[in-house]
C-alpha cells in the first residue's frame, strides 16, 4: 500500500493526515472539491499530487484513482449545521455519490478502501457501552446518511477489494486547515479570545478524538493485515465527557497557558439540544492494538500553542474556520 488516494484531502482531517502519510514515505493524491482551497497542503512535496475534483464525477474519480493501492474517503459535507444548510447538496455528496465512488475505486483496481463514517450514527443511547453492534438510530440527516452509506461499501467487498469503516468521535485539536466549529475547538477559541465559554445545556456527552490519533488510525488501517480489517467496523474515540466537563477542562488549561486570562467565565444557558453521544472503542484495541495516545487536554494545549504562534488569525471573523459560513459565502454547489 504505497500509493494512496485521499478524497477530502484538503479538509480538516485531510490537511493533517496527508503530511503524515508523506512523512512515512507514501505517495499521495489529494482529490478535493477545494471549497476551502489548498494553500495549507505541502504542495512542493515530490510525492504529493493535488487534483481539484468532485466525488460526484464518476468518470473523473475513476480515472484519478487508477494506479493507486488504497482509497481513503474523507470527503463529505461535514456536521449537522452544514448538512441542513442545503440538504440537496449535502445528500448529493454524502449519500448519492457514495456507491458510484466505491464502484469507481473497485473498477480502477483499488485494493483497500477506508471509509470515514461517524460515531454519531448510534444516536442517543441508554446503554452504558455503545459498541459497533449497537442499533443505528441517528438523530440528524448528516448522521442518517452516514449510516446509510456503510452497507454500500460492505456489499461490494471481496477477495480483491478490501474495506473497513471507522466511526470516529468528534475530532479536536490543531490542523493546517483549522476548524473552529467543533466542540473542543469552539470552547477553546472562546476561552482564549473572549475570556468566556458559552455552554448550552452542558450535560450532553461528546466522545472526542485528538486529530493526530485520527491520523494514526488511518495509517494503521492502511498497514494492517487484511484478515484483521476486512469488512470490519471500528469505533475510534478516547474520552466521553459532558460539554460542561469539556468547558471546565478548557478553562483550566487556557488559564495555565495564558496566565493573564485567569478570569475566564463559563456561562450556562438552557438548551433543547438532545444530541448526547458516547461510544466504546475496545474493539479496535482488541483486534488491532490501537489505543489513542493523546487526551482532550493535549488537544487544547495544541490549540493554545497555535494561537500563541499566530497560526489561527482572525478566529471569529474568518469564514475559513466555519463550514456553514464558508459554504454560504461561496454558494457551494
Amino acid at each position: 500500500m504505497k500509493n494512496i488516494f485521499v478524497t477530502g484531502g484538503a479538509g480538516y482531517v485531510g490537511s493533517s493526515v496527508v503530511p503524515d502519510l508523506l512523512n512515512k514515505g507514501y505517495k499521495v493524491t489529494v482529490y478535493d472539491i477545494m471549497y476551502f482551497g489548498n494553500n495549507f497542503l505541502p504542495k512542493k512535496h515530490p510525492n504529493l499530487k493535488i487534483v481539484k475534483g468532485d466525488i460526484r464525477d464518476y468518470d473523473k474519480i475513476k480515472l484519478g484513482c487508477k494506479g493507486h493501492d488504497a482509497f481513503v474517503n474523507l470527503a463529505c459535507i461535514s456536521n449537522d449545521a452544514s448538512f441542513q444548510l442545503d440538504e440537496k447538496l449535502s445528500k448529493s455528496i454524502n449519500f448519492d455519490a457514495f456507491e458510484p465512488m466505491v464502484l469507481a475505486a473497485k473498477r480502477s483496481g483499488i485494493k483497500r478502501f477506508i471509509h470515514a463514517s461517524t460515531s454519531s450514527v448510534y444516536g442517543v443511547s441508554k446503554e452504558k457501552e455503545v459498541k459497533e453492534n449497537h442499533p443505528l438510530l441517528p438523530l440528524t440527516l448528516y448522521n442518517k446518511y452516514k449510516a446509510l452509506t456503510e452497507p454500500f461499501l460492505l456489499k461490494h467487498l471481496d477477495l480483491e477489494f478490501e474495506g473497513v469503516i471507522i466511526r470516529p468521535a468528534t475530532v479536536c485539536g490543531f490542523a493546517p486547515r483549522q476548524r473552529l466549529d467543533l466542540s473542543v475547538n469552539i470552547l477553546t477559541n472562546y476561552a482564549i479570545n473572549k475570556s468566556e465559554i458559552k455552554v448550552f445545556g452542558g450535560n450532553q456527552l461528546r466522545p472526542n478524538l485528538h486529530i493526530k490519533d485520527y491520523c494514526d488510525t488511518i495509517i494503521l488501517l492502511l498497514e494492517a493485515d487484511r484478515k484483521k480489517i476486512q469488512k470490519q467496523i471500528f469505533n475510534v474515540g478516547y474520552q466521553n465527557l459532558s460539554i460542561y466537563e469539556i468547558a471546565s477542562l478548557v478553562k483550566r488549561v487556557v488559564s495555565e497557558e495564558f496566565p493573564e486570562k485567569k478570569d475566564i467565565k463559563i456561562i450556562k444557558s438552557a438548551s433543547d439540544d438532545k444530541r448526547s453521544y458516547h461510544i466504546n472503542s475496545d474493539k479496535i484495541k482488541n483486534i488491532l492494538g490501537f489505543v489513542p495516545k493523546r487526551s482532550i487536554e493535549a488537544a487544547v494545549r495544541d490549540l493554545c500553542d497555535a494561537f500563541k504562534k499566530g497560526l489561527i488569525p482572525n478566529s471569529f471573523s474568518s469564514e475559513n474556520y466555519f463550514n456553514v459560513q464558508r459554504l454560504k459565502s461561496i454558494n457551494a454547489v
